[in-house]
């Protein structure tokens, strides 16, 4: 029997703890989790509790039928998740799989098709050679059935062990067709912008800014019963907007081109500012596609004017 000398087994917990945990850290959600395992939300709440328990801390927070990572359960799901994507990639190595070529962006749906199609050209005369393919999605990239290098969502979303590369700022405004207001005395004033039906993206959790939160940062509380008139996906209340149906919010990255080319316009002056609105991941695994940090630095400079 050969001895390492010096080294020691590490106590490390069982697998059948590490997976449930792992899955339940990526898509933030225990019944999600045990839907990909096929197990059940009970069992995978066990093996995160008895594992929390080995460990003597909290890795998870409950709240309201919903759990969120604690810093803790954020850095073990990084490394667990990138020691699992490590087996998984060279397991494939080993039964002769090779990794696809193609340099994968998964990106929100309005920035995919309203802010990154018409610049994505430029990128293709950057970089010749380099094969990308956008995964636009309307869920956050946790519930991503597919592999990503690169992604691109509204910060606060889930995120799982994605690695924060960087964020960038947008602006929030009320836009409309120009028809809508054609009779009023321009700008209008934000109790004039209230006599308008307010098109709205609702979705469980309020993952953006939303006519209440937006209304209350500009200064003004909304009425008790405003005209909402609510859409399942954001494009479609932008395209709702257009038709002159309503006021929806518009951010500047989505908007601009629609402004530009007189299809909305701003009816009033006020705007919010945020810094960090759209957040850019990369993969938590180390597989990297080699042209990662190219799309990166990309989208990067896209994103800083």
């Amino acid at each position: 029997m050969s001895i390492r000398h010096g080294l020691l087994p590490l106590p490390l917990p069982p697998l059948s703890r590490l997976r449930p945990f792992e899955a339940a850290a990526r898509l933030e959600s225990f019944s999600l989790a045990a839907d990909e395992l096929g197990m059940t939300q009970t069992a995978v709440s066990k093996q995160i509790g008895q594992l929390e328990g080995e460990l003597g801390t909290r890795l998870f927070e409950r709240r309201n039928r919903a759990v969120f990572l604690t810093d803790a359960g954020r850095r073990l799901g990084h490394v667990v998740g990138t020691a699992l994507a490590d087996i998984a990639t060279e397991v494939a190595h080993i039964r002769g799989q090779r990794r696809s070529q193609e340099l994968v962006l998964h990106c929100q749906l309005c920035e995919a098709f309203y802010w990154l199609m018409p610049r994505l050209s430029r990128f293709h005369e950057q970089f010749p050679g380099v094969e990308l393919r956008v995964l636009s999605a309307l869920n956050p990239l946790t519930q991503s059935a597919e592999a990503f290098d690169v992604a691109i969502q509204t910060s606060g979303r889930a995120s799982g062990v994605a690695r924060l590369a960087f964020t960038a700022a947008d602006e929030i405004f009320p836009v409309c067709a120009p028809a809508l207001v054609e009779d009023r005395q321009m700008p209008l004033s934000i109790k004039e912008l209230l006599s308008f039906p307010l098109l709205s993206h609702s979705v469980i959790p309020q993952d953006w800014m939303e006519w209440h939160d937006w209304l209350q940062t500009v200064g003004l509380s909304a009425p008790a019963r405003p005209r909402i008139v609510p859409f399942d996906s954001y494009p479609v209340a932008l395209q709702a907007a257009v038709t002159g149906q309503g006021i929806a919010l518009g951010w500047r990255r989505t908007t601009e081109a629609m402004i530009a080319e007189g299809k909305l316009i701003r009816p009033c002056r006020e705007s919010v500012a945020r810094s960090n609105e759209l957040s850019v991941f990369r993969s938590a695994g180390r597989d990297q596609h080699p042209d990662t940090d190219r799309l990166l630095k990309w989208l990067e400079c896209e994103l800083a004017g």
